[in-house]
């Protein structure tokens, strides 16, 4: 018995398109297309991601450059031996003048110079950057050099004020001091030059100078410590800067950055605002800074080699906040900004969440690795003499827990700046400071060292969840 076969079957199988076989050689081909693409996406600097890769790898390069530097600056000038305390002194120099261009110079820079350059480039307005950027260059030169100037010439009376030092140290502090004011004014264009590279995600210029800077260190400390002694070092660091300021400010004429000294209604309004809004950062800075001076101050009062015990173990700690939070913030400065500039909040909430999970992700496994790898870290840096070891490697122990809190902080400042308000955050950072150094004014004289690195955890905890939770509200404003 036969089945009766329906009409139309034949015709219907006809119809159904034969599947070809692709050849290895064609399959090969779309995969490594697809794989540049991805590379591609990566590499962007036009992208959250590529943006953040490229500064992570650049910070990388930095903090790797700062390791060298300081082995070979504990090996030409060992901490512990060396009676002058080269290394502790040359640190320490830089305090005060650094105290100065973090308040009147990057407290403009940091939270108004870039929001506003990317409000003009969501707008297609390349002239009116051109002349913001002009106007910035010439006014902040003009007020830190006068500043640095001042605080150079009164150096020899304000330097027992700065630091504990006595003796042929304290004298080698005060001459290091004075140089330091001359290379801070040659960073005044730099990073000026750098914001608007930021803002353009131009990264692979911005994050490559500081590696040059760096290298003019150590070479300082290579090749001119036989000619100049201690001195080495720091006319090494003057070349290096010399250096980053003519890269960066070729890199941003390459991107069409030309100097407008016209006058113009609306840069004259920009400079009033940003006047407004740097004034709750200079305090945020300066508390900083001071933060940073005082455990100097502090250090300095302890058994020798302390400041740069301090000093390198928190550089280990900032190598790894850098190149994870500080690279995915700065990555997504200039988006967050062009975002709220737009009035797109969604946007601005789904670049921010991004930020936050990754940040968290690669700081948390980064903490316990360096905790876990300090005693390698000290012979990295060319630490020695066994008690230095030891102590050095609970001090980074203990700076390693802050990781993850000061690199979400870097991104949560961001978010805040690029809504251009810096009164609540500046507070927090005050708080920060203020916290940081009651401990180690307390806890020093029976914990030493330990009571730096244990203050400055407890203050980014403390303005980490201060910053979460006014940008909640803030969003919630802004909506």
């Amino acid at each position: 018995m036969y089945l009766p076969i329906p009409k139309g079957v034949f015709a219907k199988r006809a119809s159904i398109p034969m599947v070809r076989l692709r050849s290895p050689f064609s399959v090969v081909y779309d995969l490594s297309v697809m794989i540049r693409s991805i590379i591609h996406s990566l590499g962007s600097q036009k992208r959250i991601a590529g943006g953040a890769l490229i500064l992570a790898t650049t910070q990388f390069g930095a903090s790797f450059a700062g390791l060298i530097r300081d082995r070979v600056l504990a090996g030409t000038f060992p901490p512990g031996v060396d009676q002058l305390d080269t290394v502790s002194v040359y640190i320490s120099a830089f305090r005060p003048s650094d105290l100065l261009f973090q308040m009147f110079v990057m407290s403009a820079f940091s939270v108004a110079l870039v929001p506003m350059l990317a409000s003009h480039l969501a707008h297609d307005r390349k002239k009116n950057m051109d002349q913001l950027l002009t106007k910035v260059l010439v006014v902040s030169g003009i007020v830190f050099g006068l500043l640095a100037l001042l605080l150079a010439i009164f150096m020899r009376e304000l330097a027992p004020l700065f630091v504990s030092f006595q003796g042929e140290s304290l004298e080698l502090y005060i001459r290091f001091a004075k140089i330091a004011c001359f290379t801070n004014f040659l960073f005044v264009a730099g990073n000026a030059f750098g914001q608007y590279l930021i803002v353009r995600q131009t990264y692979w210029s911005y994050g490559l100078t500081p590696i040059i800077y760096t290298v003019g260190t150590i070479a300082g400390a290579i090749w001119l410590t036989g000619a100049f002694g201690p001195y080495g070092p720091i006319y090494g660091t003057v070349v290096g800067a010399a250096i980053y300021v003519l890269v960066r400010t070729w890199s941003c004429m390459r991107q069409g950055f030309k100097l407008r000294l016209e006058k113009s209604d609306d840069t004259k309004g920009e400079l009033k605002e940003m006047g407004m809004l740097m004034l709750p950062r200079m305090i945020a800075l300066g508390a900083m800074q001071f933060q940073l001076l005082l455990f100097d101050k502090v250090a300095s009062g302890l058994t020798l080699g302390s400041v740069t015990i301090n000093a390198y173990a928190r550089n280990f700690q900032a190598a790894a906040v850098g190149v994870v939070g500080i690279a995915l913030a700065q990555s997504s400065y200039s988006l967050l900004s062009q975002a709220i500039a737009r009035g797109e909040i969604s946007k601005f909430k789904s670049i921010l969440r991004k930020g936050a999970f990754l940040t968290v992700g690669l700081t948390v496994p980064a903490a316990i690795v360096l905790a876990l790898l300090a005693r390698v870290a000290a012979m990295i840096v060319n630490l020695n003499d066994a008690q230095i070891v030891s102590t050095f490697v609970i001090a980074l122990s203990l700076y390693a827990i802050s990781i993850p809190f000061e690199s979400l902080n870097h991104l949560l400042l961001r978010a805040v700046y690029s809504t251009k308000h810096t009164a609540v955050p500046a507070m927090l950072t005050v708080i920060n400071g203020a916290l940081a150094i009651t401990c180690a004014w307390i806890f020093a004289p029976s914990y030493g060292v330990f009571a730096l690195a244990v203050g400055f955890t407890v203050g980014q905890i403390v303005q980490m969840v201060g910053l979460w939770g006014f940008l909640r509200l803030r969003i919630r404003r802004i909506i």
